[in-house]
């Protein structure tokens, strides 16, 4: 499994580390019943159920280190898992982009936006 680092994907030192501010969204996975006396009930559902997601972006990068982080991306093809640690101290996990995006700003200055979701998977 790849990781998600300036040495895996090859760019230059400190070629992967997103811009702030970050995005960073959570969606629990809950199942309710709601009875006709107005009564609701709740429960997680399944066995990792918080997972999270993030928004990233990365502004005024190379042409060589975005055409890396893309290349990165487009050999997973938004289905296989990559390991990847959330910047501030962030606890590593298993992720998946699923989007991304280049814009090619001006010559050799791109901004590279993409979403990485966390996966739970062995």
């Amino acid at each position: 499994m790849a990781t998600f680092n300036d040495a895996t994907v090859g760019t230059s030192t400190g070629g992967t580390t997103p811009d702030f501010s970050l995005n960073k969204k959570s969606e629990p996975r809950v199942r309710s019943v709601q009875y006709g006396d107005g009564y609701q009930q709740r429960i997680r559902y399944g066995l990792n159920t918080n997972p999270k997601s993030w928004d990233l972006k990365w502004t005024a990068k190379s042409n060589a280190d975005a055409d890396a982080i893309e290349a990165f991306f487009d050999a997973r093809a938004g289905v296989e898992a990559f390991d990847w640690t959330p910047p501030a101290g962030g606890t590593s996990g298993k992720y998946l982009c699923p989007s991304w995006n280049r814009e090619l700003q001006y010559a050799n200055i791109n901004i590279i936006t993409a979403t990485f979701i966390q996966v739970f998977e062995p």
